[in-house]
């Protein structure tokens, strides 16, 4: 007997197979019958086929999406809640979640918003409590189940409130070394929304560079009360300059306007302010604030079952790629090759934790 008999006798004794699939959406006028001859191993293959074709139809596809809401006091547009919602339309357009959001939601009516995505079964709510710290954890206590990363000045709390602030002091002590060294008359001026930790620590960790290159800068600060008030910012930058400062860290929107005018640098904050606020000849580079690795690391937290109060503070930072210093464009070959060189290797130094860039949170004062 030879080899083509034997297998021929070993196919119809072991698996003469009539296998009968009915269709996956059955209807009442429709059934699709397939039948399939095979031995044990093309079984085998048929059904891993099958069950891979069953894992790659969009009904299973969608399950590993959870349900996102953005909650901000300000539109979109606005340089500190475009971070979050730039990283959440970013998982959104990669199929990790479904992302809802409500913008220029202000303090008195966020807790009636926060309580209404609870309601509507969201997972994950990404938002701000400055200013309702209390309220916001009252209502993570209420819904236990619900994931919460909020940006905050206190801590984590409970099981399931997250907290996070914008820590990009690493890139701003990078920007003051260079500010520091360009400076002419070494007097430099600040001009910032509120003095609250969050904006404190960018402006210390920018003096302690600027002295860093040059220990005889000076500084004068101002704080107009506002997030966004360009034409108050703008007469601030005026006073500064016409008080002998060549050089300007805007932190709020309108320093820019006024650098371009006088003639004199900016140095950016939060976003690539040379590019995105005018900022083309005057803004030498910014301090950026990335939210994705936060962001994609509290989506994991939350499919995974794992999430937790958590303080993510570090996700903003440059280890995790959370800060990093804005191109110089146009002043690449303006800004001092030494400065240049040095501010490599001690970025190098920041990432791996052997340099390490102080925070402090107390309001700065005028020098000068």
């Amino acid at each position: 007997m030879n080899v083509m008999t034997l297998n021929t006798l070993e196919f119809n004794f072991n698996h003469n197979i009539d296998l009968l699939l009915r269709s996956f959406f059955l209807s009442k006028e429709r059934k699709i019958k397939m039948n399939f001859f095979m031995n044990r191993r093309q079984f085998g293959r048929s059904a891993a086929t099958a069950m891979a074709a069953l894992s790659a139809l969009p009904s299973y596809a969608g399950t590993n999406k959870i349900k996102v809401a953005g909650v901000y006091t300000q539109p979109i547009q606005q340089k500190w809640d475009a971070r979050l919602h730039i990283a959440l339309d970013a998982a959104a357009k990669r199929g990790e979640i479904e992302y809802v959001y409500s913008e220029k939601v202000s303090n008195t009516d966020y807790v009636r918003v926060l309580r209404q995505y609870c309601s509507d079964g969201v997972q994950l709510i990404v938002g701000e409590a400055f200013g309702i710290s209390k309220e916001a954890r009252k209502v993570a206590d209420d819904y236990p189940e619900i994931s919460f990363l909020m940006g905050d000045s206190f801590g984590p709390h409970g099981t399931n409130f997250s907290v996070f602030d914008n820590y990009i002091h690493e890139p701003c002590y990078l920007m003051g070394m260079i500010a520091g060294k360009m400076s002419k008359t070494k007097k430099i001026g600040m001009v910032g929304g509120y003095a609250i930790g969050e904006v404190n620590r960018l402006f210390h960790a920018f003096m302690d560079g600027a002295r860093s290159t040059s220990p005889e800068c000076e500084f004068k600060v101002t704080y107009i009360g506002s997030w966004y008030d360009p034409p108050k910012a703008k007469e601030a930058a005026f006073a500064q300059i016409e008080a002998g400062c060549d050089i300007m860290y805007a932190e709020r929107a309108g320093v820019v306007d006024a650098c371009r005018e006088k003639g004199i640098l900016a140095f950016g904050n939060v976003n690539d302010m040379n590019k995105e606020e005018n900022g083309t000849d005057v803004v030498v580079t910014s301090a950026l604030w990335h939210m994705e690795s936060a962001i994609d690391h509290a989506i994991g937290r939350v499919k995974s079952g794992t999430f937790t109060g958590e303080e993510y503070h570090h996700w903003t930072m440059m280890a995790k790629g959370g800060a990093t210093l804005a191109p110089y464009y146009e002043f690449e070959n303006k800004v001092p090759l030494d400065v240049k060189l040095e501010i490599q290797s001690l970025s190098k130094k920041i990432i791996s934790g052997e340099f390490v860039v102080n925070i402090n949170d107390v309001e700065p004062k005028s020098t000068f």
